[in-house]
C-alpha cells in the first residue's frame, strides 16, 4: 500500500476524501505528497513561456512564498520524515518546493503542466501513477505540481497550496486527506 499527498491544509473532509488527522498519520507512515504549487496569480501561461526563463511564466507572489515556507513548517513542527522532493519544472512548482523543502528538489517531468496540450495528459498521467505506485520510503514523497496533473489523478480539484494525500492501490488512487498550508 502506498500513499499519497497533494498540498497542505484542510478543507471539511467528506467520506470519500478523509480527513486531515488521516493524512499527516500517512505521511508519518512514509506517504506520497503531492502538492499543487503555492499561489501564482492568473491561470495558465503567457504566451511565449518558456520552461528554462521565469521570467516568461506565471510565478509565485508574495502569498504564495508564505504558502510555500508553512508547508515546509507544517511538516517540520509534525516532525515527518521527507525521502524525496519531486518537482514540475515549471519556476511556480519549482520554487514552492525550494521554500518548503529547501535544497530538497528533483525535476519530474511526468509532473510537468500539460494545461496547454491536453493530448500530452494521458501519457503523463500513467507515468505520474507509476512514479507514486513504486515509491517504498524511506520517509514521505513529496510532489509538487499542478492543478490539471493533481485533478487526472485523483478527481479533485486543489486549491493553490493544496494537499491531497491519497492511497495508491493496485494502481488506483484514492484520496485519504485534504491540507493547507
Amino acid at each position: 500500500m502506498l500513499i499519497a499527498v497533494v498540498s497542505v491544509g484542510v478543507l471539511g473532509p467528506s467520506p470519500a476524501q478523509g480527513s486531515e488527522a488521516a493524512a499527516w498519520a500517512a505521511l508519518r507512515q512514509g506517504g506520497i505528497v503531492l502538492f499543487r504549487h503555492a499561489n501564482a496569480p492568473g491561470g495558465g501561461d503567457p504566451a511565449g513561456m518558456r520552461i528554462d526563463d521565469c521570467t516568461t511564466q506565471r510565478n509565485l507572489d508574495d502569498s504564495g512564498r508564505a504558502q510555500s515556507r508553512r508547508i515546509g513548517e507544517a511538516f517540520r513542527s509534525r516532525t515527518i520524515e521527507v525521502g524525496a522532493v519531486l518537482t514540475s519544472q515549471w519556476c511556480r512548482a519549482r520554487d514552492t518546493a525550494d521554500l518548503a523543502f529547501p535544497g530538497r528538489k528533483q525535476d519530474e517531468t511526468a509532473f510537468n503542466s500539460f494545461f496547454s496540450d491536453g493530448a500530452k495528459g494521458p501519457a503523463q498521467t500513467a507515468a505520474a501513477r507509476r512514479i507514486l505506485a513504486d515509491w517504498r520510503g524511506p520517509g514521505a514523497l513529496v510532489v509538487v505540481t499542478h492543478q490539471v496533473n493533481i485533478t487526472a489523478l485523483t478527481g479533485i480539484v486543489p486549491t493553490s497550496g493544496e494537499g491531497v494525500v491519497v492511497m495508491v492501490e493496485a494502481g488506483n488512487i484514492s484520496a485519504i486527506g485534504r491540507i493547507r498550508p
